[in-house]
This record gives structure tokens, C-alpha cells and sequence, in this order.
């Protein structure tokens, strides 16, 4: 029997850093009855995100940080809540890194007068250990490693929880906010830890630490390299954790459960 209050994720897209013909960039669909929540804007997500749910339809968007491969399609989000057959009874809550309404304007103004951003979206900026709640959702954001602002979140309902790690290298307040999640979704970038430089990413191996250390319930692997194949990321991960580990394939729903 179909539980319609469960908590739910929908992968609208894992690619990077630029979309693939099957599959847009990094974008998410957050469900749990009647409220939805759009997880990263990836290029691409836009129009897979409306299999699902119109615009006006969104409780709220939630942006990790403002690489365009998990940002670049609220640019056309703007256009359609503001001037075409979108019909918003208020601006939609747009939870983002510091500075996200500023950036969106200066790439969408053409002219003397700045764009109305705030007439598409209410921004609300991140911070380490913001929490909002949308309907049945509750959602708490830790600030994490990658070389820029940049946010994971933990999305609770009904005493079940999905944590999505944004972009990151490993690092602590990652694995504290996934401690015993009943999934965690992880990036899994890179082919091998970077010789050069502070780390911004996961390899496979990471995500399996994570969360194992997290003590997760699950595992899916996202935002794969171009220089992994998804099943390779998937192997090398399990090779690290002893739980289900999964790859967010786009289109994919994981029930959380």
C-alpha cells in the first residue's frame, strides 16, 4: 500500500558540471504530502521538476551554494513565476547561501533599474544551524567545505530524515548533521582525493565513510564525475559501508524510510 504522507526524493538530476542529453544537473524534488520542496536548481531541473510540480505549486526552493550545476536554472525560474502563464500568490521562499539575491540580480538586470527578484522569490539567507519549518518539513542547514558559502540540510518528517550533503569535501559538521539519517545523499565528485589544494569534494570512498561514520541508514551517491561511471562510484562506496548504497539516477524516487 502507497503511503502518500511519506517522505520522498526525487532525483531531477545528478549530473556535473554540465547537464548530460539524460540527465540535467544537480536538482531534487523533497515531497511529504502536500509540500514540496525544490533541492538545488541545477541546469536542466526546471523542466524535469514539472513532471512533478508547477512553480506555484513549491512550498519553497533550497539552494546549496551558487555553482551554476546547482543554481543556474532559477534564472529561468525568475522569468516564469514573473511573465509567463505562472500565476505565484506570493513570492516563493528561497532559502540560499548569503548573497544569493544579489547575484541573481546582477546577472537579470539589463538596464538602470535592478530586477525585481524579490517579486519572484522571498529570500532567506543560510547560515551554519539555520532551521525552517515548511509544513510537515523541517529543515536544518550546516554550513560545509567548499571553498565557498556552501550549505548540506537535514529534511525531517514523520520521524524520518534525508540528508543531502550540497556540494563538500568530508567534514565534521557534515557527519553531525547526518548522525543516524535514514538516508543520506552524498556527492561523490571525485575520482581521488585531490593532491592539490584544500578538498572540496567527496571521492566514492568518502560518501562511505560518511556515512558510516554518520552511522546512516542508507546511502545513495550523487553529482558522479565525469571520470567515474555511476556503478563504479556505487562499488567503491560499499567498499566503505555496509549498508544499502544506491546511485540517484535521474528520475529515480527513494522512499525514506
Amino acid at each position: 500500500m502507497v503511503d502518500d504522507d511519506a517522505l520522498r526524493l526525487t532525483v531531477l538530476g545528478s549530473a556535473t558540471p554540465y547537464a548530460s542529453v539524460d540527465n540535467p544537473c544537480s536538482g531534487y524534488l523533497v515531497s511529504c504530502g502536500d509540500v514540496r520542496v525544490w533541492v538545488d536548481a541545477g541546469s536542466g531541473t526546471l523542466a524535469e521538476l514539472q513532471r512533478h510540480a508547477r512553480l506555484e505549486e513549491l512550498d519553497a526552493i533550497w539552494i546549496s551554494h551558487l555553482h551554476a550545476d546547482h543554481s543556474a536554472d532559477l534564472l529561468t525560474a525568475y522569468y516564469a513565476a514573473l511573465y509567463a502563464d505562472i500565476q505565484l500568490s506570493s513570492p516563493i521562499p528561497l532559502f540560499g547561501p548569503p548573497g544569493i539575491a544579489d547575484r541573481l540580480a546582477h546577472f537579470l538586470t539589463n538596464g538602470p533599474t535592478r530586477s525585481p527578484v524579490e517579486s519572484a522569490f522571498a529570500v532567506h539567507e543560510l547560515h551554519d544551524g539555520h532551521e525552517t519549518r515548511l509544513g510537515s518539513l523541517t529543515l536544518t542547514s550546516r554550513a560545509v567545505e567548499h571553498g565557498m558559502p556552501a550549505f548540506a540540510v537535514r529534511i525531517e518528517a514523520r520521524e524520518r530524515s534525508l540528508v543531502y550533503s550540497g556540494d563538500t569535501a568530508p567534514c565534521a559538521n557534515l557527519t553531525q548533521l547526518a548522525d543516524r539519517c535514514d538516508v543520506l545523499l552524498c556527492e561523490a565528485e571525485s575520482d581521488q582525493a585531490s593532491g592539490e589544494g584544500a578538498l572540496v569534494h567527496h571521492t566514492p570512498e568518502d560518501a562511505g565513510i560518511t556515512a558510516c561514520t554518520a552511522r546512516a541508514g542508507r546511502l545513495i551517491v550523487t553529482h558522479v564525475g565525469r571520470f567515474l561511471t555511476p556503478q563504479q562510484a556505487v562499488t567503491r562506496a560499499s567498499a566503505r559501508f555496509d549498508g544499502s548504497v544506491d546511485y540517484a539516477a535521474p528520475g529515480a524516487t527513494f522512499l525514506i524510510d
